[in-house]
């Protein structure tokens, strides 16, 4: 195990001395100016991913010349600019970067610019904020991860193929029940455009369409369950709604400088509206909080090695990269026990108690404030 060092090297905000005029142009446009390294992203991929996409449906390109094109355009594609723009996505849905006024730039990133990564930005939006979140991962969570054993490589790719072939659905009827119609909507309708479009591009061009939207909407949706698979794998048996209990946290990772502090999981659940360069302030001021939940912090490494570790097994790295906040552990064979009672499935009985037992919470908190109530629809 690690001590904790105290220094955080995870991004945070620094006020630039001067902005240039492409900058001060978006910034008369969005509601903070933390933001501007999602203009710059967004540029990059108009200057490379989206025109690369049209020249490979076009016909200037032919032969081992398409292939070769089309092997860097993946590439850059889906392994280089994926993680950023998807957890920029997130962002972007957690927080109103833009002014009410050019609202459609957000519907373009949502409805033109996501697919070329595999997402459907409104499709994204209804499942993760008008489920996920709400829900933190409990039984009535599409993708919650209680119902499987999370150190098993067997129960994990049930959990993906379910979600792949049920998850929209059970999103779909979850909004439906709670009677959240403008998010229900948006999801069919984002879901159903895309796979007409998709279609239609097939008799286009099949292999450009299989490369650039086929293959990246699945690898996405495998990439997003890895994801939650690991933020949602340590969930603690006897208080499983808490939060600082049942997710976890990576830190000082060159994950989180490409993808906006993304392995602050924790922190982004219990403030799910503060701006990710605020994780790791929030992260030292809820220090005393995480030792005293035995919350895991990792360092140096991100969800998909901590994915790769769970899955194998290997707890022996899992507890090397553990940071013992104020001796929250005895030891790695302390550490380890714990992990283990943390990742253990939860058998249908319990399922069901936790089920009614949230529901009954959420009758009440209607009951006792009904204007909240009706803001949640």
């Amino acid at each position: 195990m690690q001590s904790f060092s105290e220094i955080i090297t995870d991004p945070v905000y620094h006020q630039p001395l001067k902005y240039r005029w492409y900058e001060r142009f978006w910034l008369k446009y969005m509601n903070d100016k933390r933001d501007l390294p999602f203009i710059k992203l967004l540029t990059i991929i108009h200057l490379t991913i989206i025109p690369a996409a049209i020249v490979l449906y076009m016909p200037l390109l032919q032969g081992i010349w398409w292939w070769i094109s089309a092997f860097f355009y993946f590439y850059f594609s889906q392994f280089y600019f994926k993680g950023s723009f998807g957890l920029m996505l997130h962002c972007l849905c957690h927080r109103k970067t833009f002014k009410t006024y050019p609202k459609t730039i957000t519907k373009y990133i949502h409805w033109f610019v996501c697919p070329f990564f595999g997402h459907l930005g409104d499709g994204y939006f209804s499942h993760h904020l008008g489920m996920h979140h709400i829900e933190g991962n409990m039984p009535d969570d599409a993708s919650s991860t209680m119902r499987y054993q999370r150190d098993s490589l067997k129960h994990f790719l049930k959990y993906w193929i379910r979600f792949m072939w049920r998850g929209v659905w059970d999103t779909f009827f979850y909004l439906l029940n709670k009677k959240r119609r403008k998010l229900y909507m948006q999801l069919s309708f984002n879901e159903v455009f895309f796979f007409v479009v998709v279609a239609a591009l097939c008799f286009v061009n099949l292999k450009a369409t299989l490369l650039i939207f086929i293959i990246p909407f699945l690898f996405a949706r495998l990439v997003m369950m890895i994801g939650n698979w690991a933020q949602h794998a340590f969930v603690d048996p006897d208080e499983p709604g808490n939060d600082m209990a049942s997710t976890i946290n990576c830190i000082n990772t060159i994950y989180n400088h490409k993808c906006w502090n993304d392995g602050y999981h924790t922190i982004h659940h219990i403030r799910p509206g503060a701006h990710y360069t605020e994780y790791p302030l929030i992260f030292r001021e809820n220090i005393s909080h995480i030792a005293r939940n035995k919350t895991f912090v990792f360092e140096n490494i991100n969800y998909l090695h901590i994915f790769f570790y769970l899955v194998t097994k290997r707890y022996n790295k899992l507890a090397a990269n553990l940071v013992n906040i104020n001796n929250a552990f005895y030891d790695e064979a302390d550490a380890i026990a714990l992990m283990k009672s943390r990742t253990k499935k939860f058998n249908n009985q319990k399922l069901l108690t936790l089920t009614n037992l949230a529901r009954t919470a959420v009758l009440k908190a209607a009951s006792a404030n009904p204007v909240k109530s009706l803001r949640t629809k």
